[in-house]
């Protein structure tokens, strides 16, 4: 069945988009409308690649596809020039929720670096204050339509700048306030937690979740770092632990692996890996296993008994949503709902949530799956 313009499919006649998602790895900055992009900066005096949506949001997946995660990183300098005031933070968080209640997401975690929005004046947490408005705004809005959902902010430091404490000791302040974790972004390669481990160990002593970039633009070394020294919970992306195994047989559809000690850690223990099929693919974080769509590992992992995610990471970046890309693994791999009912749970049992609240999130999923 094809995918529609919209980036829908039915599966066994449900659309996916009607299906109950949890969104994991889902940057702001990366999921700014176009439309958007183009008022605040006319408005700004910004000047912008394109003033047309439709020619900007092509522009930015693009730019994107370059093939490396250092040219993808790029593209952001355009969403981030319109997002240093409290105004524009709370509009474009509140329409950021909006998109992924209009995506069937029920839970997301949306991650953000807040030190990359202080330009005009904003100190750290009124930053974080205006994310938070937007969300509890839209929050408001999707409950008065009947729908329900629950965002919380994933604050990220930027792994090449000297704030990682800074934003470490910020997202703890606000874990009352919206935030339910710590993130490392930007470049991976030759930053490992290692160089912040002091850092992790205050969020570990502090017992707050973590979630570390790793597996995307560097490999098991990375992945290592993040898990030893890191102290993470969940991986961003992840995709590289395939590097980890090696392939001794094929016969047929029948694969024999041999796991590597890394590998089997993570599979073992059932850390998420939060995939983006579609944004691994542009930044060539899957180079080594091909450069199409169907040769993302993300279904090796799958029938290896990983904890898969699916996320979009940059919607905009992207253009995608978590339909689209479950409509996009349905297409290459051949899931069913009850594959894409795996998936969701592997990402409620990941979310950053009491454990209370993850159960019920199952239960949400499960009733949305069987209606």
């Amino acid at each position: 069945m094809p995918i529609d313009a919209n980036g829908d499919l039915e599966v066994e006649g449900l659309s996916l988009r009607s299906l109950p998602k949890v969104s994991l790895h889902d940057h702001l900055d990366g999921g700014v409308r176009p439309a958007t992009i183009i008022e605040l900066a006319d408005a700004a005096g910004i000047e912008l690649p394109h003033t047309d949506a439709t020619a900007l949001g092509m522009w930015f997946r693009t730019q994107a596809s370059a093939g490396s995660l250092v040219d993808y990183l790029k593209t952001f300098d355009v969403s981030l020039s319109v997002m240093q005031t409290a105004e524009n933070l709370r509009r474009i968080s509140r329409e950021f929720v909006e998109d992924l209640v209009r995506d069937g997401v029920v839970y997301g975690e949306v991650r953000w670096a807040p030190e990359l929005h202080l330009t005009s004046g904003l100190t750290l947490q009124q930053a974080v204050d205006a994310v938070q408005d937007g969300i509890d705004e839209a929050e408001d809005a999707a409950e008065s339509r009947g729908k329900s959902i629950r965002v919380g902010q994933l604050l990220s430091a930027m792994r090449q700048t000297d704030r990682v404490r800074e934003i470490a000791e910020l997202a703890v302040a606000n874990r009352d306030r919206g935030v339910v974790g710590f993130d490392t972004a930007g470049p991976e390669a030759g930053y490992p937690s290692s160089r912040y481990r002091e850092t992790f160990e205050y969020l570990a002593q502090q017992m707050f979740p973590i979630t570390v970039h790793a597996g995307e633009a560097a490999g098991p070394d990375s992945i290592r770092s993040a898990l030893v020294d890191g102290r993470a919970l969940r991986l961003g992306h992840g995709v590289r632990i395939a590097e980890d195994l090696e392939i001794v047989n094929r016969d047929g559809e029948e694969v024999q692996v041999r796991f590597g000690d890394l590998a089997r850690w993570v599979r073992d223990r059932e850390i998420p890996l939060e995939l983006s099929p579609s944004s691994n693919l542009q930044t060539g974080a899957i180079a080594a296993w091909g450069s199409e769509f169907a040769d993302h590992p993300f279904d090796l992992l799958y029938q290896l008994g990983f904890a898969v995610t699916v996320n979009v990471d940059n919607r905009t970046m992207s253009a995608t949503s978590l339909t689209r890309e479950m409509a996009l693994l349905v297409d290459s791999f051949g899931y069913d709902l009850e594959d894409l009912e795996s998936f969701q749970f592997n990402a409620a049992a990941g979310a950053f949530l009491p454990v209370e609240e993850r159960e019920e999130l199952v239960e949400l999923i499960a009733e949305g799956f069987d209606e």
